[in-house]
């Protein structure tokens, strides 16, 4: 490789970032300091500054490329084929496995978690919403194809939100596991429980 080619502001940023979320899950999130990240890419501190204004910036991006995560595969089981039923059950259990494989692991998680929620709220606003707008286009479906009533998709689809939001909140996710909770079997229980509230009756 060329010494001379420049790294490009997306490739350090990119870089930045995953040092950063490797150093708060080894050492927890109090105890890491912008130091310790500069330290890690052997770059000073004020090139770390140049990309983000504080460690909770850092965070911040962290927490949206988990959303993005989260979102894009959302969005390809919401284009997928099948039953509506089906790919709303399945949303709700793969948000809940996503909190419980990448966000929970343990208590510098949580930490993160934390911080992220506290932090990055417009980020989190901009993502419920679209994870609604993701229900509402499942339920057209079901609606066109008549596996669901006449009802009003948009409607619906926040109070599914709001009746599911035990299973897709971190926070709530990782009090639910704590106690032990069978939480993916109550996820697909309520799920079927919301949707026989649409489904015709033959």
């Amino acid at each position: 490789m060329n010494p001379q080619v420049k790294v490009k502001p997306d490739d350090t940023r990119a870089r930045i970032v995953e040092a950063a979320e490797a150093l708060f899950l080894r050492l927890g999130y109090a105890k890491t300091a912008v130091a310790d990240i500069a330290a890690e890419l052997k770059m000073s501190p004020a090139n770390i500054y140049r990309f983000f204004p504080s460690k909770n910036a850092i965070v911040e991006a962290i927490c949206q490329r988990c959303l993005a995560e989260v979102e894009e595969q959302a969005w390809a089981l919401a284009r997928a084929k099948g039953r509506a039923a089906d790919r709303l059950e399945r949303l709700i259990v793969d948000i809940l496995k996503y909190h419980k494989e990448n966000l929970l692991t343990d208590t510098r998680v949580n930490d993160i978690v934390l911080v992220a929620m506290e932090n990055s709220w417009a980020a989190i606003r901009t993502h419920k919403e679209t994870m609604r707008t993701i229900v509402e286009v499942i339920l057209r479906d079901g609606v066109a194809t008549g596996e669901f009533e006449q009802i009003d998709p948009r409607q619906v689809s926040e109070q599914f939100m709001c009746a599911t939001v035990s299973f897709c909140h971190p926070v709530l996710v990782s009090q639910a596991l704590q106690d032990g909770e069978d939480i993916e079997a109550a996820a697909r229980s309520a799920v079927r429980f919301l949707l026989r509230a649409i489904t015709p009756r033959n």
